[in-house]
């Protein structure tokens, strides 16, 4: 079987982790959200490609669910010796050196595609792991902070001030002009089922979907396509995702989400079992809906989410 998945960070990653366990024998593309990524010490850092390499790798830290395990901070405990910074980035000694391996590469002219299976062949993550794009795309936040409006990187949104103002806008910079990466399209046609996993609808698999030529693509594939809801009981499962949900105008609910994605792309969609009274209505919207439990507390409930979202894809194609 031929998987595709559009994966952001933390969760979608933890969720790769349970569907390789669920179906050992797939064969795996996941396609990486890179509108997280940002240039820092002059260096280009890619954080859901790498916590997805991390954590299929066995590279993460368990606790935070990014960066590296047995991680120390000298480097950037001198930067700010010197008063270099932006200091709210926990970049690691551990991780500088995937930095600086990948921004040394792609000024000797690789494209962050074979940069990403480059580095890949280190950890062995036991997926084809694909940037979106080879192209820089900048995912921007707009935001009023003591009256002043202003555009800020989403990192500086989500990391340092931890979406505590409202966010008035989320555009991807750059996206409308990327092309996908090498491999992107195809792993979409030649796909058996392409899962979207409880990843930030906007920020991780809306960025994604917002270069074009990949909603057209996954719309277009004829395989089911099934998402999980990252909202569980009205709230997010992880993170802040309603923040930036309310940007776009869509309610942080589960049947919210499944309507924004729409039934033009989403065939099946799985709601937790708090959510069970909105499966009539996201089915009266033509998609295909069952109520399960959605909370990782481990692998094996990891597994079981994922091996629901297969079953459901085989629904759908019956």
């Amino acid at each position: 079987m031929r998987i595709v998945v559009l994966a952001g960070g933390i969760g979608g990653a933890r969720f790769l982790r349970g569907l390789l366990q669920a179906a050992p024998e797939a064969d795996v593309t996941v396609i990486g959200n890179t509108g997280d990524d940002i240039h820092l010490f002059g260096l280009k850092v890619c954080p859901d490609l790498d916590t997805v390499m991390y954590t299929l790798g066995g590279g993460i830290n368990e606790e935070q669910g990014w960066g590296r395990t047995d991680e120390t901070f000298q480097v950037k405990s001198e930067l700010a010796a010197y008063g270099v910074g932006p200091e709210w980035f926990g970049l690691g000694d551990r991780d500088f050196a995937t930095h600086i391996v990948r921004t040394q590469m792609i000024a000797a002219g690789y494209p962050l595609s074979a940069v990403t299976e480059a580095l890949c062949a280190r950890w062995n993550p036991g997926v084809r792991l694909l940037p979106m794009t080879d192209d820089r795309v900048e995912t921007h936040v707009a935001v009023e902070i003591d009256g002043e409006k202003k555009v800020i990187h989403f990192q500086e949104y989500w990391v340092k001030l931890r979406a505590s103002v409202p966010a008035e806008a989320v555009v991807p910079v750059g996206a409308d002009q990327a092309k996908p990466a090498p491999g992107v399209l195809e792993a979409i046609a030649s796909a058996d089922v392409i899962l979207f996993p409880p990843s930030n609808p906007v920020v991780s698999v809306g960025t994604i979907l917002a270069v074009p030529g990949i909603r057209e693509a996954i719309a277009d594939a004829g395989v089911p396509v099934v998402g999980l809801s990252p909202i569980v009981g009205d709230a997010p499962v992880r993170g802040m995702a309603d923040k930036v949900l309310a940007a776009v105008g869509v309610e942080a609910t589960a049947a919210a989400v499944a309507s924004h994605y729409g039934s033009g792309l989403l065939d099946g969609w799985l709601v937790d079992t708090v959510d069970a009274g909105t499966v009539g209505e996201i089915e009266a919207a033509g998609i295909r809906c069952r109520a399960v439990p959605l909370l990782m507390t481990g692998t094996d409930a990891t597994a079981e989410m994922a091996r629901q979202a297969l079953a459901l894809a085989e629904e759908v194609r019956a």
